[in-house]
């Protein structure tokens, strides 16, 4: 008896599954790590710190608690993310510990706010800082208006050369690892060069005083506390190697050492760039300065005048390297969301040539693209900027759950200086998610809002799944 057998041309074959290319290694996600931290606010928030904490010495101390608390949380986060080395970060974390809907809160006020929202506002102030040598970059003179209901679309100058900061930016990830590595690198070394040159040349050829930093008025315990609130936020985006963790070459290593050399970096950098301030300028001279002038006034006692222009090269590149850090991380959030049906379909395909999630990145885009041209929804970052540091405490209680839950699991990394470190960063967190919610509670309500507006969005993708 003869059988039919379909020839072989007309035998389908399965489609094979895209995944995202591992092809970062320590150095690339250590890159990332301090791309993300190292932004504007440590060019103001030593200001508020000063009055907050009036002795030089004292205020060095507390930056360098503010950082140990970072790496403790950081070391957190390396457990988890050798333990389950997926993109999206707290989102896979979260949704290991406490379920979907957790999860999805963590995504979607990264997605509203989190990310798009610090791209927005990082690309409309590098245009500020490009119009000091191209006038027309900060030009906010509206062109035309989108007559939209509720919120209309202002377009300007200012807001074109920052739409296309996002575009090329966004562009680039869209093309690769390769691209978009090199990319990274460069602007994350130009960063922390630019910075240690500053350092370096304040401290040998320019004036100032060591007296300054050993002195000062006493200081009350409940002002070191509150100080830790301002610093703790200037030192977030410690966690920023763990969202790329499915694209790093032996993430059980690699993320940990990566975390852990991008969040030492950054103390370093953070607790010697105080410590200038402090040889520069008396404590009580640094707690009047007006806000956005430490920079300028600290580069021209060191080195004069004529430093203004470079000062704004360095910030233009130091914002780029922001912006481009958070391109790259803030998709796999959507990308972890999207494949489990909890965020836009597209959202979980990997581009078949260039192996990235694309579509996470361009929706990642068009939003935070949409924030730029409305101004007013800029204060969606102020009101969820709380979050940060609560789902962070949060994601770091997934270290003790997971651990009590499934205790035999294989766990290429433990977190240093398991329990203590962890739990004392996680009640340090919440302490200033209280304390932010006592002393700005209408901002942080506002914040509840926008989260909680997640839940009928996540039962409408649930009900779609």
């Amino acid at each position: 008896m003869t059988r039919n057998v379909p020839a072989p041309s007309t035998i389908p074959v399965p489609s094979p599954i895209l995944a995202l290319d591992r092809r970062l290694g320590p150095f690339d996600a250590a890159a990332i790590v301090v791309s993300n931290v190292i932004g504007g606010g440590i060019f103001f928030v030593p200001v508020i710190v000063a009055q907050m904490v009036p002795h030089g010495a004292a205020i060095l101390w507390v930056w360098l608690a503010g950082g140990a608390l970072a790496f403790a949380g950081a070391m957190a986060y390396a457990e988890l993310s050798a333990l389950r080395p997926r993109a999206g970060g707290e989102y896979v974390y979260l949704r290991e510990a406490y379920g979907p809907l957790a999860a999805f809160l963590t995504g979607w006020t990264s997605f509203v706010a989190g990310f798009t929202g610090a791209i927005a506002a990082s690309a409309v102030a590098l245009a500020g800082y490009l119009g000091r040598f191209v006038p027309a970059a900060a030009d906010s003179t509206p062109i035309f208006t989108v007559p939209l209901p509720v919120l209309p679309l202002i377009v300007s100058p200012k807001s074109i050369v920052a739409l296309a900061t996002i575009a090329i930016l966004s562009f680039i990830h869209i093309r690769g690892l390769g691209p978009g590595r090199i990319v990274q690198n460069v602007l994350a070394g130009l960063k922390v060069s630019a910075l240690v040159a500053i350092i370096a040349l304040g401290f040998t050829i320019g004036t100032g005083s060591t007296a300054a930093i050993a002195s000062g008025a006493a200081v009350p315990v409940s002002g070191t506390l509150l100080a830790l609130v301002p610093i703790m936020f200037t030192y977030s985006g410690w966690n920023a190697a763990v969202y790329v963790a499915e694209e790093v070459r032996d993430p059980g290593r690699n993320v940990p050492l990566a975390l852990g050399l991008g969040t030492a970096a950054v103390i370093v950098v953070y607790v010697a760039l105080n410590a200038l301030y402090l040889y520069v300028l008396p404590v009580a001279e640094l707690a009047a300065l007006p806000g956005g002038r430490l920079l300028d006034v600290v580069g021209e006692r060191l080195f004069g005048a004529g430093v203004a222009d470079a000062l704004a090269i360095f910030t233009i590149v130091s914002l780029s390297a922001s912006i481009s850090a958070m391109t790259l991380a803030g998709p796999r959030v959507y990308y972890a969301m999207a494949k489990d049906g909890l965020f836009l379909p597209a959202a979980a395909r990997v581009h078949p040539k260039y192996r990235t999630p694309a579509s996470a990145i361009v929706a990642q885009g068009l939003w935070s693209a949409m924030l730029v041209l409305c101004g007013t929804l800029s204060q969606l970052v102020s009101y969820t900027g709380f979050a940060v540091v609560l789902f962070a405490a949060v994601a770091v209680t997934c270290v003790f759950v997971l651990r009590l839950r499934d205790p035999g699991a294989a766990r290429p990394f433990r977190a240093w200086g398991y329990p203590w470190a962890p739990a004392i960063f996680v009640l340090a967190c919440f302490a200033m998610v209280v304390n932010e919610m006592i002393r700005n509670g209408a901002t942080a309500l506002a914040g509840v809002a926008v989260i909680a507006a997640g839940i009928p969005v996540y039962f409408l993708f649930g009900r779609r799944k």
